[in-house]
């Protein structure tokens, strides 16, 4: 089906020939319209065909690599040795019990543990994830969950990378495992006040969406009844419990319409009964306190405000304002507390922490006492405290945990992250600059660089972007990326629509028949980083990942001349193909986002711009292009695809290379320190471009 990857020479190129796809011609119509696929074979992971296509594709860049394996090699030690390996997360106290993760030399995996009371008191071990992971090339624990009796710990474990989780109880007074295993679901769970009914979410076996919620009963032969089903394609659904204990919530949600179920959490074979009837367009979340919920709704307002309502009578016409609707203010959630409320609002780019007295209804804000940061709620399971717990980064501050006395308003540092070697942060400098978007937009630009190495002259710069969903990429820090500052580069993050970093009209300027100012953006961002003689035009990267993907998609096609390297993480780029599939995961759910192509309007609108559709014949930059095997978000024949094509039409000579991870998914690998082996690539791939060899 393809031709493998030869290792000898050619002698007029003196280099690896690569693998090259079969072209076996699939019609795709819609609309009228006939799209011609040579490479949807490649859309089984069963085929042998197609492993082994992947595999000599895994061969072709381990040649093309060869030359950097000592780089990467010291690469990967550098980044892992600046990780403190014997560490451990800031305890938290939760139902009289502080919990909190520690890691171990050596090991890639968490010991999750709790001691009762005080911090003094014996560690109890619930999970050693290192032991559980014996003999799994990919091995994920997820959705901690103990019962209010505190006897009970459920849990769900990944060995797949499929986001499909089985969970399990463990019996934390007997260190037993219970008989029990309840395949195909989320990993979250949520215990009634019983302590021995547990809800859990099945996902859809053939799309992955969470659509349905059970109820099992401990000792019961029965591995749950069915109480709920989310029959909309768009939707997803799931279950919780409030902060305050008292209720069970069933949500379900789409990207622009929530809807809850609520349930007194101590009469769990009660029938759940509706928030309030869904309607299209209204999205919102809830918060227990006392005897009313606290919504966050964009019910007439497009930036959110807050509501609140009687929690014997929760329907929309009952909900009334405690604080309004501002324009120039996003109200993106709360955090609830006996005697204070905190609000996380975002204004101008950063997020300001607001405590609001629930009595007497005083306010103030944190002083963060830096230009540009990012901040936002951590962990707080305690209702009864005067202390919030926050955490607070930028692009120069390593990631650090406070606590905040909202009554006397002490901040205590608990954590700072640890580099290993040391690490100086007045040796670097951040700064935010806007670039003027063709359309005459603003667009921020965070950027970092080491101070020493930023003269009059551009230096090798990688622009970051994402500009979807909503997501906002907030500027923080990250010790890995000090390998890439050291060596002279710029690294920078472009805040291009569709993300949601000033406010909710930045997420729709860049969504549906607006998606094209995402990619506009992103390249107005380069094209200034460029004269204001932040990067070196000889010298630029682009780097991007799943929907990220398709961004990098976008603008290979567009201004291929603009980049001397691209690095595609497990790229949406087949986006046609994808979004009329409705067995692919995600796909139904994505319609508000992309818009839906069984329309003709949005179908023309979205082939303008999915990368796999327009490759042409013309030169293209050097590219990394990365997938996992197992992926559930993007599947992998959507790069293996892309990439096959680019090889047949660039006429260029350029790198263009496909790792696969044949043993992982969406997120890369499961260890702690093995996912740095494909970021030790992925820097070796640039650097060694940029003449970086060292």
């Amino acid at each position: 089906m393809f031709a493998g990857c030869n290792q000898k020479k050619e002698h007029v190129t003196d280099k690896p020939i690569p693998p090259k796809a079969e072209k076996i011609d699939k019609e795709l119509v819609a609309h009228g319209q006939t799209r011609m696929d040579p490479y949807y074979w490649l859309n089984d992971r069963e085929d042998a065909n197609v492993i082994s296509y992947l595999e000599a594709e895994n061969a072709y860049t381990d040649t093309m690599m060869k030359h950097t394996e000592v780089f990467q090699t010291n690469l990967y030690n550098e980044i892992v040795g600046r990780i403190k390996q014997t560490d451990e997360s800031v305890p938290y106290k939760s139902n009289g019990y502080w919990y909190y993760t520690r890691y171990e030399e050596g090991n890639e995996y968490p010991i999750h543990c709790r001691k009762k009371e005080t911090l003094e008191a014996p560690e109890e071990v619930m999970l050693n994830v290192n032991e559980m992971a014996e003999g799994h090339e990919y091995y994920q624990v997820a959705g901690l969950n103990v019962s209010k009796d505190n006897k009970l710990l459920a849990f769900g474990v990944d060995t797949v990378s499929r986001r499909k989780y089985t969970i399990y109880v463990k019996n934390l007074e007997t260190g037993e495992q219970l008989d029990l295993a309840i395949s195909n679901t989320t990993g979250g769970s949520t215990w009634a006040n019983d302590n021995e009914t547990l809800f859990y979410t099945r996902k859809d076996a053939e799309t992955l969406r969470s659509n349905q919620v059970f109820k099992h009963k401990l000792g019961s032969a029965n591995l749950g009844e069915l109480i709920f089903e989310e029959k909309d394609e768009t939707f997803y659904t799931g279950i919780y419990k409030t902060k305050s204990d008292e209720f069970l919530v069933i949500w379900s949600g789409s990207t622009l319409t929530n809807d809850y179920r609520i349930l007194n959490a101590n009469t769990p074979d009660e029938e759940f009964k509706p928030f309030s009837p869904r309607e299209r367009g209204l999205e919102y979340s809830i918060e227990h306190f006392e005897d009313k919920f606290y919504v966050v709704t964009n019910w007439e307002a497009q930036n959110f405000r807050l509501m609140e309502t009687p929690d014997n009578e929760t329907d929309k016409s009952n909900w009334k304002e405690v604080i309004a609707h501002r324009p120039d203010v996003y109200m993106e959630g709360i955090e609830v507390f006996k005697k204070y409320m905190v609000i996380e609002e975002r204004e101008k780019g950063l997020t300001q922490l607001r405590i609001i007295d629930q009595k007497s209804k005083e306010e103030h804000y944190l002083d963060f006492g830096e230009e540009a940061y990012t901040a936002y709620i951590s962990i707080n399971p305690e209702f009864d405290t005067e202390l919030l717990r926050y955490g607070y980064t930028s692009m120069t501050t390593p990631n650090s945990t406070y606590d905040y006395h909202m009554e006397t308003k002490e901040k205590t540092l608990l954590k700072q992250q640890e580099v290993v070697g040391g690490y100086d942060a007045s040796a670097y400098e951040t700064k935010r600059l806007y670039a003027e978007a063709r359309d005459g937009v603003q667009v921020p630009i965070s950027l970092v660089y080491k101070k020493e190495l930023k003269g009059n002259e551009a230096r090798p710069t990688l622009l970051y972007g994402y500009g979807s969903y909503g997501a906002t990429i907030d500027p923080t820090f990250s010790s890995v990326r000090l390998s890439l500052l050291d060596r002279g580069f710029v690294f920078a993050i472009a805040h291009i629509r569709g993300g949601q970093l000033l406010g909710r009209q930045w997420y729709e300027d860049g969504k549906m028949f607006k998606k094209k100012n995402t990619f506009n953006d992103f390249i107005d961002c380069a094209e200034h980083l460029i004269e204001q003689q932040y990067a070196d035009s000889e010298n630029l990267f682009a780097m991007g990942g799943s929907a990220g993907g398709l961004l990098m998609g976008a603008i290979v096609n567009q201004r291929p001349d603009l980049w001397k390297g691209i690095v595609a993480a497990v790229p949406f780029v087949d986006v046609m193909t994808t979004m009329l599939d409705e067995s692919i995961p995600l796909t139904t759910g994505e319609y508000d986002e992309w818009g839906n192509p069984n329309e003709l309007e949005s179908y023309e609108y979205m082939l303008s711009y999915s990368p796999y559709d327009n490759v042409e014949s013309k030169a293209y930059p050097n590219m990394l292009v990365t997938t996992g095997l197992h992926d559930s978000q993007v599947q992998y024949w959507e790069p293996a695809k892309w990439v096959a094509r680019l090889r047949d039409m660039k006429t260029d000579d350029n790198r263009l290379l496909l790792e696969t991870n044949m043993e992982a998914g969406h997120g890369g690998a499961s260890g702690r320190f093995q996912r740095y082996k494909e970021t030790a690539l992925e820097y070796a791939f640039i650097l060694d471009l940029a003449g970086v060899t060292e």
